[in-house]
């Protein structure tokens, strides 16, 4: 078997999986910081905080699972080229696959807390004026 060409499926599979996370990381945590402004009812440093450390949670879980997924079975490689790209793409398509499903749970969770938080509106209280005694 030659290992070179594992090598190389390595060396084209971690920058696209990065460069994916990246993206898709740097996409919705950009926008969801409108969600979390609302969500925190306009404390500006507690939502920035908060949706820094999500996009923080975000990379390493994502970078985590594509480092997990990153091996190639030697004994499904039957060294060539062909079976190079075959097996690149599966991981690549599974992992995008993955990264959307991440998506779209971040999305939930954004649009669950803004629906929880305008649930959670403060009661405006009526004020009692005293009536005048009749006469």
């Amino acid at each position: 078997m030659e290992t070179s060409k594992i090598f190389i499926g390595y060396i084209i599979y971690l920058p696209i999986a990065i460069a994916l996370t990246y993206f898709v990381s740097k996409t919705l945590f950009r926008n969801g910081k409108t969600f979390m402004i609302d969500i925190f009812k306009g404390k500006d440093d507690i939502a920035l905080a908060t949706n820094r450390l999500f996009e923080v949670g975000f990379y390493l879980l994502n970078i985590g699972w594509a480092l997990l997924i990153l091996k190639v079975d030697s004994y499904r490689f039957n060294d060539t080229y062909q079976n190079l790209v075959e097996i690149l793409s599966f991981k690549i398509g599974g992992f995008s696959i993955y990264l959307g499903l991440m998506l779209f749970l971040n999305m939930y969770l954004f649009f669950r807390g803004r629906k929880k938080s305008r649930q959670n509106k403060p009661v405006v209280s009526q004020v009692i004026r005293p009536q005048s005694p009749k006469v």
